[in-house]
């Protein structure tokens, strides 16, 4: 990556615009290649956008781009079902999915270097040759796993139901962005083979594709390996780009819908100009005014000062035919929505009569600039492939990332008033108001399907017998994972360094060894409340300064917590790294905890908890963890701790965690990017130096007294799926077992081809997903399986978990299983070292852990060596049915009967804070 020189006296503040050197050409056959060589790691990212979304659906089909992305995952000619994912994964992948907009339709994998010419096999023989062996069997199983989808993601989504009504207040009937973009059920229902096989034939050749290749590649070489596998795919007809007038909102449009929801949530939208057209950018910087953030309007006025929102925000939704601007607001308990719309409609008044300042415009650039940076940090996912083809899309030139950085700097308040007073007008707009009630879902039974078959036979390309050979890896990368240096200052503070030059971008995380579980048993998520005010004020600046300077610099700041840390991250470009780091070191340092902040975040955090009692799959995690260790053990809750404890601690309680936690002896300053060590050595020991405290108290949070019984149920009525926890208490990050229970993990239900998930949802078709993990905390953490299932397939989906759990116990793995679980752990490595952000979480935990400098250079060649017989002895051994509890939240009339033949004793009921319910 390079700089283009700018003239000084045009931006005297500016970091220089970068560009990305990228090659693009165009095969005989019309797909269009882009590659871009980055040597950073020995990964490279495959990403291959489709030019069709739910923008090219014929009328009656809504929702069916969407469902054809989950078609393309099936069965091809020459890739049997589920081996591609076999493959990818047991070759390392990463980031391997698909994804549909308004649009597009883009595929995905990030592969260890030696095997970009795997990933090019699949993703041809997707593009060749899906319809040679397409069948009604692979179409109902989707149908069935895209239903699961819209079940978890919009109707079991708290506001999910309210955000898909604003898009059809916004957009006619008629209209393709009308309908959300997974459709309804009849729509996802309704589909038909031939329909899928039309789709393919009109919008899947390469002449309506473009692929991008970034990272440790040799263009010359993968250009060559595209030709082959691309070169001699037939072009679809011409496809034409979408010619559909949107027409405008000339008076108000005002819709209520009723959701399982405890507070209020405002919805306004309007339509604004399409991606890249003027007013786009205006409108984004707007955004970013009024909703981006503690140094925005809306959370000034109506969270900070007024204490009326629990949260706000504000989006321009940048799309092909027309962009929405959308703002969201949610009430504080006892809040009613009106006066949420007329505080906002008051701040949408100043903007339009008196526009932004020019220090808010430069604020808000700051901070998306700082975004789209950070954004092309990660090579794939979502990543700097991604942003190449999203740019090549919209606007025909890959490399327009420093003209879109431009575009902003250019804009004036006077543009950002002009384009307000031109959009965003209340006549102009719709609104839609989400208010606690009986949740409307139209959920028919799937029909039977029609009789099994291949619809149309016969394929698009002449059969090539070649491509039934998967190809073979290329020479095996050499690399070094990013081990990081190491120091520590007189006062104990370690600091932890690595140098990544890549982007003009540093990320940095305080961490201190004490989280949750440090907390006194009787205050609950005392962590994360002392956590969250260390944001709110110090001895000399206040919590809205402290949000303003860090926008001003266009830096992000951030407070959390585990179990077993406390952490404050810090993103900033490398120009504004040690103005930032000022900031983070002063709220680390001197938290005022004014008791007037303290009272906000009280209310912020009860506000917090009455929406995870929304969640499903929040309530489903605490409850999980109250059954497993009990109420007075601080492990028992989440995060935020119960309403009780948030109610009642003290300014005392909060000051006195931090005053006995936050010291140097117990803290590491993580660093990774463009900055060197003897600048940040100088930078540390200016601002942490005269850090002083005693040392932190040990402690262990005591033995674990949770519930006998074995099934915990939580009380949903009328939800359409059930969310699954089946969980016992693990092990501790210090096992002995770690590398035999992450490859035996990844067999059960780590990965995407685990035998979970190719059970419950790619044979059954009862979830959208179902995955495992170990929580490695400094003591004992929980094992989980976890996934939402339909609701009429809450008992059999317990059923098959157990199953497989007892023959991961009973059988030693296969020897190909085996492999491929144990390859996927020692191969991905290098993709979790992707970004800034990530070197320094993985760095974090060797602080946090007590771990060797050189783990990360140790550990491929421990899980390499793991054997079936110990995967077989530690699921043995970790994997103990009689100890497992399953907590199901969902509609109890209709799944306690299921439930009840399991087994399982007598049901013990929960609320939706966890806690048992007493009968």
């Amino acid at each position: 990556m390079t700089a283009i020189p700018q003239d000084p006296q045009a931006q005297p503040a500016a970091t220089p615009l970068p560009t990305i050197a990228f090659e693009k050409t165009t095969l005989a056959n019309g797909l269009q290649l882009i590659l871009v060589e980055d040597k950073r790691l020995p990964i490279v990212a495959v990403n291959l956008w489709y030019h069709v979304g739910p923008a090219n659906e014929t009328p009656g089909l809504a929702g069916f781009a969407h469902l054809f992305e989950h078609m393309m995952f099936n069965a091809t000619r020459h890739v049997p079902r589920g081996m591609a994912d076999r493959l990818l994964e047991g070759a390392g992948a990463t980031d391997s999915n698909g994804g549909t907009g308004y649009d597009s339709t883009s595929y995905y994998d990030t592969v260890p270097s030696n095997q970009l010419e795997l990933a090019l096999w699949v993703h041809a023989d997707r593009m060749g040759y899906l319809l040679d062996v397409l069948d009604q069997k692979a179409l109902t199983n989707q149908q069935d796993v895209v239903r699961n989808e819209r079940r978890q993601t919009v109707e079991d989504e708290p506001y999910g139901v309210v955000e898909e009504a604003l898009a059809q207040a916004l957009f006619p009937k008629n209209h393709p962005y009308h309908a959300s973009i997974i459709g309804s059920h009849a729509d996802i229902q309704n589909a038909r083979l031939k329909d899928v096989r039309d789709f393919f034939e009109r919008f899947y050749g390469p002449n309506n594709a473009s692929l991008v290749i970034a990272g440790d590649i040799d263009k010359p070489k993968a250009r060559a390996l595209v030709e082959k596998y691309f070169g001699s795919l037939r072009r679809s007809p011409p496809v034409a780009r979408p010619s559909i007038v949107t027409p405008p909102i000339t008076s108000e449009r005002r819709v209520v819908v009723r959701d399982r929801v405890e507070l209020p949530r405002v919805f306004m939208g309007w339509l604004t100009p399409p991606a890249y057209h003027a007013g786009d950018a205006e409108l984004a910087l707007a955004a970013e005014i009024l909703g981006g953030g503690k140094a925005s309007r809306l959370y000034k006025k109506l969270v900070y000062e007024r204490q009326i929102a629990q949260e706000v925000g504000a989006s321009q939704n940048s799309y092909g035919l027309t962009s929405t601007f959308v703002i969201d607001v949610t009430a504080r308990s006892g809040v009613e929505a009106r006066e949420l719309e007329a505080a906002v409609d008051a701040e949408l008044a100043l903007l339009r009569e008196q526009g932004p300042t020019a220090r808010e415009v430069e604020r808000a650039r700051n901070s998306l600039e700082t975004a789209l940076l950070s954004s092309i940090d990660k090579l794939g996912g979502d990543g700097l492939a991604d942003q190449l083809n999203h740019y090549n899309q919209y606007t025909g030139d890959p490399g327009y990332l420093a003209k879109d950085l431009e575009r902003l700097r250019r804009v004036t308040p006077a543009d950002v008033q002009r384009a307000v007073r031109s959009y965003l007008g209340q006549q102009a707009r719709a609104v839609v108001t989400g208010l606690p009630g009986k949740q409307v879902v139209n959920d028919p039974r799937a029909p039977k399907p029609p009789k099994a078959g291949s619809g149309d036979s016969g394929g698009i390309n002449a059969p090539e017998p070649w491509r039934a050979q998967a190809p073979k890896a290329g020479p095996a990368p050499a690399f070094t994972l990013p081990q990081g240096a190491s120091f520590r200052l007189a006062n104990g503070l370690t600091l932890i360094h690595h140098y990544n030059p890549a982007l003009p971008l540093v990320s940095t995380q305080l961490v201190v060894r004490s989280g949750s579980a440090a907390a006194p048993s009787a205050l609950p998520g005392l962590a994360g409340f002392t956590a969250q005010m260390l944001e709110e004020g110090t001895a000399t600046r206040s919590a809205p300064q402290i949000a303003d300077e860090i926008a001003q610099l266009g830096a992000f700041l951030g407070t959390g917590t585990s179990a077993d840390a406390s952490i404050v991250s810090l993103l900033s470009l490398r120009s504004t790294f040690a103005p930032a780091l000022d900031v983070l070191a002063d709220i680390v340092q001197r938290p005022a905890f004014p008791v007037a902040e303290i009272e906000r975040q009280r209310a912020d955090r009860i506000g917090e908890l009455i929406q995870q009692r929304d969640d499903p799959e929040s309530v489903a995690s605490v409850a999980g963890a109250g059954a497993l260790y009990g109420s007075k053990h601080p492990k028992g809750y989440g995060q935020l701790g119960t309403e009780p404890a948030i109610r009642s601690a003290t300014r005392d309680d909060l000051a006195g965690f931090w005053r006995r936690h936050y010291v140097p002896e117990n803290a590491a300053l993580v660093v990774s990017g463009d900055i060197a060590v003897g600048e940040l050595k100088a930078l540390v020991e200016a601002r942490f130096g005269a850090w002083a405290g005693a040392v932190a108290p040990g402690g262990n949070p005591g033995v674990p007294s949770g519930t006998s019984a074995r099934l915990i149920v939580v009380d949903h009525p009328e939800a359409g799926q059930t969310v699954l926890r089946v969980t016992s208490i693990g092990v501790a990050r210090d096992t002995p077992d770690f590398a035999s229970l992450q490859v035996m993990n990844g067999a059960l239900g780590g990965m995407f081809s685990s035998r979970l998930n190719n059970n419950l949802r790619e044979t059954k078709g009862y979830s959208y997903g179902v995955f495992s993990e170990f929580r490695y905390d400094r003591t004992p953490g929980p094992f989980v399986i976890a996934g939402s299932v339909q609701q009429n397939a809450t008992g059999a989906s317990v059923r098959e978990i157990f199953r497989e759990v007892k023959a991961m116990r009973d059988a030693a793995l296969p020897p190909a299983e085996l492999a491929a679980a144990r390859d996927a752990q020692v191969l991905s490595l290098p993709g979790q070292f992707e970004t800034n952000a990530d070197i320094g979480a993985s760095l974090a935990e060797i602080f946090l852990y007590g771990l060797p400098m050189d783990y990360y250079t140790r550990l491929p060649s421990q899980i390499a060596s793991v054997t079936a017989a110990q995967v077989q002895e530690a699921a043995r051994k970790h994997l103990d049915p009689e100890r497992m509890i399953v907590v199901a939240v969902g509609d109890s009339k209709r799944i306690l009967p299921q439930l009840k033949p399991l087994g399982l004793g007598a049901a013990e009921l929960r609320d939706s804070d966890g806690q048992l319910i007493r009968q």
